[in-house]
């Protein structure tokens, strides 16, 4: 039987088995830099309001900062014997600085001091993402420069619908990750606030400064009721859903990769740096990366889900059920960190463009039909008039084994008279897409406006 520290309420010690299955320090280890940051500003507040001597405040936290170069260099390594990160350093701190390492817990429950040192892990974790997600843009817009005159079939239903820019297609992604970034800092604004002196659930019968602490950790505010401040976990469920979306978005752009390093489309070729070989066969060349971002995406939906499912039935405030956010947070924020890295070097170093096999894709379907419907609507034909012309041409064409560039201008009249020489021009793929030069379109001339104002919100929000 393991004997407790925590109270001496219980006459018997922990059963060994439950004490096992009680225990958090195997995974919430991974707060004790942040555990330690909060237990400084707490001693500090403390002697800032008087209930203990400054004298004291100074020892505990030259202790506090022992722990942590002790940490640092792998000296302190609690086991199961502590229980939580919690236990661990405050045993710790009493070992270096005697019985007034048993001041510190004053006016503080283990209930806030954990709600805290999520939230300043969880903040840490969010600006070290948004700043991936900028790595990750940076390398999608340097592509797109690249590629702005690079045509590629664009898809809808997975048919062949119309030529884009390939800068258009890839800028597409920069928007997703740039709603990405902006929803994370939505979340930050909700993750920084302190629970910090809401104590158990009731606050505490001692003169705190709780505003003293919350801007000594460089919160924006405290928790106004200290039920919720202990109890709350919206804030992780929000990230969770926030990472759930990045993880939509990369898994979108994995399944077109896979695609396109397919026989089938051929659209790049993957490098050796980012792609492994098959045991068996020797020809292969596997697309693992978009394929472990893929498949990793569901465990970020688990986990949202996971947290989901835990908060749903809970009463006020705290219990233990809460212990069971943490694995799922920090797993949540490693895969997306992991696959954001990941998928970031693919695209930068990983593959490569094969234009030539992609100026062939355009050239060789209908994709270009909407043009020539286009084009009689701009000579005065009622657009659906003109529409339903184009359909019977193509399927004339299906027929023939032509495709709508192989018409000679006799034909094209036939059809109607409105048909001039230029029709070739007007559906020529570089045409196609050079002439939807709408706002927001595929049009060259669009998307380099787009990679500039890319760049300058890059540049402004950094």
């Amino acid at each position: 039987m393991q004997q407790q520290t925590w109270s001496q309420r219980f006459e018997l010690a922990l059963n060994p088995a439950i004490a096992r299955f009680n225990a958090s320090i195997s995974f919430d280890i991974e707060l004790i830099e942040y555990d330690l940051t909060g237990s400084v500003a707490h001693a500090k507040m403390l002697a800032h309001t008087g209930i203990i001597s400054t004298t004291e405040a100074e020892q505990l936290v030259a202790g506090l900062e022992q722990i942590r170069q002790e940490y640092q260099q792998g000296q302190f390594t609690p086991g199961i014997e502590a229980e939580d990160v919690h236990f661990a350093v405050e045993r710790r701190l009493t070992e270096i600085v005697g019985d007034v390492g048993k001041k510190l817990h004053t006016a503080r429950s283990r209930n806030d001091q954990v709600g805290t040192d999520t939230r300043l892990y969880l903040r840490d974790q969010i600006t070290q993402i948004r700043t991936q997600l900028r790595e990750f843009q940076s390398v999608l817009l340097n592509l797109a420069e690249q590629h702005i005159e690079t045509l590629i079939p664009g898809y809808t239903h997975l048919q062949r619908a119309q030529p884009l820019s390939l800068a258009h297609h890839l800028l597409a992604y920069f928007q997703m990750a740039q709603r990405d970034w902006e929803r994370l800092g939505d979340v930050y604004k909700r993750v920084n606030i302190s629970p910090l002196g809401s104590g158990a659930l009731a606050g505490t019968t001692f003169p705190i400064d709780r505003h003293y602490t919350a801007q000594l950790l460089n919160f924006d505010g405290v928790y106004a009721n200290s039920l919720d401040g202990v109890s709350d976990r919206d804030f992780a469920i929000e990230f969770l859903s926030a990472a759930s979306l990045i993880m939509v978005h990369l898994s979108r752009l994995s399944e077109e990769v896979i695609l396109w390093a397919s026989e089938e489309f051929s659209f790049i070729k993957l490098k050796d740096s980012c792609a492994t070989g098959s045991s068996i066969m020797p020809q292969k060349k596997n697309p693992d990366v978009p394929e472990l971002v893929r498949g990793k995406t569901g465990r970020v939906y688990g986990h949202l889900q996971a947290l989901l499912v835990l908060m749903k039935g809970l009463p006020l405030a705290y219990n233990k059920d809460l212990q069971e956010d943490k694995e799922a947070l920090f797993d949540g924020v490693k895969t997306v960190k992991a696959c954001l890295e990941a998928m970031t070097i693919l695209l930068d170093q990983g593959l490569e463009f094969r234009t030539n096999r992609l100026a062939e894709a355009v050239a060789e379907d209908f994709s270009n039909a909407t043009d020539v419907a286009d084009y009689l609507a701009a000579r005065g034909v009622p657009f659906r008039e003109a529409y339903n012309l184009v359909g019977k041409v193509v399927k004339t064409c299906v027929a023939a084994g032509k495709l709508l560039k192989d018409l000679s201008l006799e034909e094209w009249k036939e059809l109607h008279p409105a048909f001039e020489e230029d029709i070739y021009q007007a559906i020529a793929p570089q045409q196609v897409v050079a002439a939807r030069n709408s706002y927001g379109g595929t049009g060259f001339e669009q998307v380099s406006r787009a990679i500039q104002a890319a760049r300058s919100q890059i540049s402004a929000a950094s």
